[in-house]
């Protein structure tokens, strides 16, 4: 299977820079696969395309403020992206796998200074470009993290440096509502839809809502680098199922309802925890499940998500679950329409 056959046309000005005012108001484009449909919505209508007991799975991690920037000791700056901790030491230390970005080329025992109370030095360089820092601190390093950190945009959102995050902007709304574990240097972009009223009203409904954990790293972001989509490896995630949501899971579906899962984080983690027969179990582990066209889906049964970039494995994720004429076919009405693009971007349900 070729990637370029998943290569689309998109006009820069439809990669959205900012959020919309209102979290529900983006549009919503509805795929329905069995009629090869398309119809276009606004997000808040949402409840109109549920019923009971269908069950909403929303991925409750948290984005980190992950982005860094330190001085080296030769004045120049450096952009220090943390993507993972590798752990703590006694005295402190923590150690984190991270992308460098800098002027100059990155040395190991390069220092770094974040602030007097955060440090950090380079220990070496890894494959794939990521490099390995030790960071120490002076007090509490999460507080430092919040005070020092930047909520980690990806590039194709603009912000000048200095002017990141003054008004709290994007550390609110690159974030959902039922953000509640730390760990993620990236959101679930299609939970970033629901507002608290939303989700009171599906409620209200019959709708019941069922949470899992997988904390978002950069293998989610990976750019697939091979020609041929089936030597594409990505990286593992760790994630974390509880009882109370595979049962909750599980009862949606044996008295008749959908698993609808939003995101494709909370889908990879749904299809790695879900047996042959269709049951989700509960634990905690990590996955590197590539899903693609040609790939039997058993956890769910719709799917919102958002506009992704052309030739990504998140792309792929949705031409596998909707078809790839479709998928390909509503991303060309979606440019034709103006539909807003990528994380800040506007939404679809694929039923």
């Amino acid at each position: 299977m070729r990637l370029q056959d998943f290569a689309y046309d998109l006009p820069q000005e439809l990669i959205a820079q900012h959020p919309l005012d209102s979290r529900d108001g983006s549009r919503l484009m509805v795929l329905d696969r069995k009629q090869q449909q398309i119809e276009h919505a606004f997000f808040h209508e949402l409840p109109r395309y549920l019923r009971p007991p269908d069950v909403l799975v929303v991925n409750n991690t948290r984005v980190i403020p992950a982005r860094l920037f330190a001085q080296k000791l030769s004045g120049g700056w450096v952009e220090v992206f943390l993507l993972e901790s590798l752990g703590h030491s006694c005295d402190g230390r923590q150690t984190w796998k991270c992308l460098l970005k800098s002027r100059r080329k990155m040395r190991p025992g390069t220092a770094l200074c974040f602030s007097p109370h955060l440090s950090g030095r380079v220990l070496a360089a890894e494959e794939e470009g990521f490099w390995l820092v030790e960071l120490a601190c002076q007090g509490s390093f999460e507080m430092a993290m919040q005070a020092l950190g930047r909520t980690p945009l990806p590039p194709y959102i603009r912000r000048d440096r200095q002017a990141a995050d003054n008004d709290g902007g994007d550390r609110v709304r690159y974030q959902t509502v039922y953000a509640s574990v730390d760990g993620a240097v990236a959101a679930p972009t299609a939970g970033l839809h629901f507002s608290t009223d939303l989700l009171d009203r599906l409620r209200a409904s019959g709708i019941s809502l069922a949470f899992l954990t997988l904390h978002v790293g950069y293998g989610t972001f990976q750019p697939i680098r091979a020609t041929r989509i089936e030597q594409h490896r990505m990286h593992q995630e760790s994630f974390q199922m509880s009882e109370e949501s595979a049962a909750a899971i599980n009862h949606a579906r044996s008295s008749g309802g959908r698993v609808i899962a939003v995101g494709t984080t909370t889908t990879r983690t749904l299809e790695t925890m879900s047996s042959p027969a269709r049951v989700v179990r509960h634990g905690q582990g990590t996955t590197d499940l590539f899903i693609y066209p040609g790939y039997t889906f058993r956890a769910i049964d719709a799917l919102i998500t958002n506009f992704h970039l052309p030739m990504s494995s998140l792309l792929l994720l949705v031409a596998a679950f909707a078809g790839t004429d479709l998928t390909l076919r509503a991303y060309r009405e979606a440019v034709q329409a103006r539909y807003r693009f990528f994380s800040y971007g506007d939404a679809m349900l694929i039923v």
